[in-house]
C-alpha cells in the first residue's frame, strides 16, 4: 500500500491543502524570511528555558566540524538543526527528534517551509490552543456536533464480525503478513460493514462515499487507522509478555495497550497548523501567521512527559496520546474498538499466534509511519 498522505505534500500554501494530516507545505527549499531570526550557536538551551527561535541552516559539504566535513556546525560556525526530511529520518527519526527536543524547541526548517515544536507541552498545546489553527483532527470538539445519528452497539457489533472473518481466513496459512491480509482490511471493512456496502465492492467504494457518510470529515482516517493497528499489532507481538498480559485481556486494558501504541508509535509524525497570533512556547515565540509543523511522534517520547518513553508499556501510570482528541467521533471508536477484536479474533483463530522466526517489525515513513509488514505463523 502507497502513503496516501504523500499525495498532497507539494501545497506551498498548508491552509488551503484541506485535511493537514494527510498534507504538508512544499518541501522544496525556500528563502528564509527576513523576520526570521538567526541565531549564532554558543548556547544550548535549558528545558524549559524560553530562548529565540533558531533557524536551520543547511550546512557547507565542505565545512568541517568536530565531527569531520560536514558535520553539525555549518558556516559562520552556527548550529545547524537537523530536519525531520534528512536523510534517513525514515527509518530511524528518534535521534532527530531526541536533537530537536533537547537543542532546538524551536526552529525554522525551510525544507518544511514552518516552524517546528517537538517537545510534549509545547505540540499538546497546539493541538489545542485556539491562538493555532488550519486542521481537524479526530475526537477534538467539533466531532461532537458533527457526528449524529452513530449506533455504537452495531459499530461494535460489524467490527467484531470483521476481524473474526479477516482472522479465519489466514487461519490455517503457514505464514502471513498480518499487514498486507488483515490490517490492510479490518479498518476498510469496518466502515463497508457499517454503511452496507457489499464486500465485494469495499475497497473501490469505501475510501469515498461510503466512508463519508459513515465519519464525514474524519473518513479519511482509514489509512490512519491501518498504520496505527500495525504498529499496536507489531508492539504486542514482538514482546512475549505482552501476548500473554492482552491474550485475554479485559477490554479496559487493551484500551490502556492502544492508547500506549498511539503514543510510543503514532501513526502520524507531523502534522500542521498556522498561528493566528504570535505565541511564546518553550523555545522562543512563534510569529503571527505562521506554518508551525508539530512533531507528534516526537512529542510522544519525551522524557520530560513519560518515563522511559522509547519503551512500550500498557501498565505505565504515565499514559497518554496526541493521534486523536478526546471527544466522540466515529473514527477514533472504530480505532479503538478495531484494536480490541483484532487482537480477540487473531489469539482466537490463532491461539499460537507468533512472529515468524528472525523477524522483526521495521517502522518506516516521515509524515505517516508505520511497519510495512507483520510477517507471522499462524500456527506458532
Amino acid at each position: 500500500m502507497t502513503d496516501e498522505p504523500n499525495r498532497g505534500i507539494r501545497n506551498d500554501r498548508p491552509e488551503e491543502s484541506g485535511d493537514p494530516w494527510t498534507r504538508l507545505p512544499s518541501m522544496a527549499p525556500g528563502a528564509v524570511s527576513a523576520a526570521i531570526p538567526t541565531v549564532a550557536s554558543g548556547a544550548t538551551p535549558l528545558r524549559g528555558t524560553a530562548l529565540p527561535g533558531r533557524v536551520r541552516t543547511v550546512a557547507d559539504p565542505t565545512a568541517t566540524g568536530p565531527d569531520g566535513p560536514a558535520g553539525p556546525l555549518g558556516p559562520n560556525g552556527r548550529t545547524v538543526a537537523p530536519s525531520p526530511l534528512d536523510p534517513g529520518a525514515s527509518l530511524d527519526p528518534h535521534p532527530i527528534h531526541r536533537a530537536l527536543r533537547e537543542e532546538f524547541p524551536l526552529t525554522y526548517d525551510p525544507l518544511l517551509r514552518a516552524w517546528i515544536l517537538s517537545r510534549y507541552a509545547d505540540v499538546a498545546a497546539a493541538l489545542t490552543d485556539p491562538r493555532f489553527t488550519h486542521g481537524h483532527r479526530p475526537g477534538d470538539p467539533p466531532c461532537a456536533q458533527a457526528h449524529v445519528d452513530v449506533d455504537i452497539a452495531e459499530l461494535r457489533s460489524v467490527t467484531e464480525r470483521t476481524a473474526y472473518v479477516l482472522a479465519r481466513r489466514i487461519a490455517e496459512r503457514p505464514q502471513a503478513d498480518l499487514v498486507a491480509d488483515f490490517c490492510h482490511w479490518l479498518p476498510a471493512g469496518t466502515v463497508a460493514a457499517a454503511v452496507g456496502v457489499p464486500y465485494r465492492d469495499m475497497m473501490r467504494l469505501v475510501r469515498g462515499r461510503a466512508a463519508g457518510a459513515l465519519a464525514g470529515e474524519c473518513g479519511g482516517q482509514i489509512a490512519v487507522r491501518e498504520k496505527a493497528l500495525a504498529s499496536f499489532l507489531g508492539n504486542v507481538l514482538t514482546d512475549p509478555d505482552q501476548v500473554a498480559a492482552l491474550r485475554d485481556a479485559p477490554a479496559g486494558l487493551v484500551a490502556r495497550a492502544w492508547t500506549e501504541s498511539l503514543r510510543r508509535d503514532p501513526p502520524v509524525q507531523i502534522t500542521v497548523r498556522r498561528t493566528r497570533a504570535e505565541v511564546k512556547v518553550s523555545g522562543g515565540i512563534v510569529p503571527a501567521g505562521a506554518s508551525v509543523a508539530l512533531l507528534v511522534g516526537s512529542a510522544g517520547r519525551d522524557p520530560e512527559r513519560f518515563r522511559e518513553p522509547d519503551r512500550f508499556d500498557p501498565f505505565r501510570d504515565d499514559g497518554g496520546q496526541l493521534t486523536y482528541g478526546s471527544g466522540f467521533c466515529p473514527a477514533v471508536l472504530l480505532a479503538g474498538l478495531e484494536a480490541e477484536y483484532a487482537l480477540r479474533a487473531l489469539f482466537t483463530a490463532m491461539p499460537r499466534l507468533r512472529l515468524a522466526d528472525g523477524f522483526r517489525p521495521t517502522c518506516a515513513g516521515l509524515i505517516t509511519r508505520a511497519p510495512r509488514s507483520l510477517i507471522v505463523r499462524p500456527g506458532g
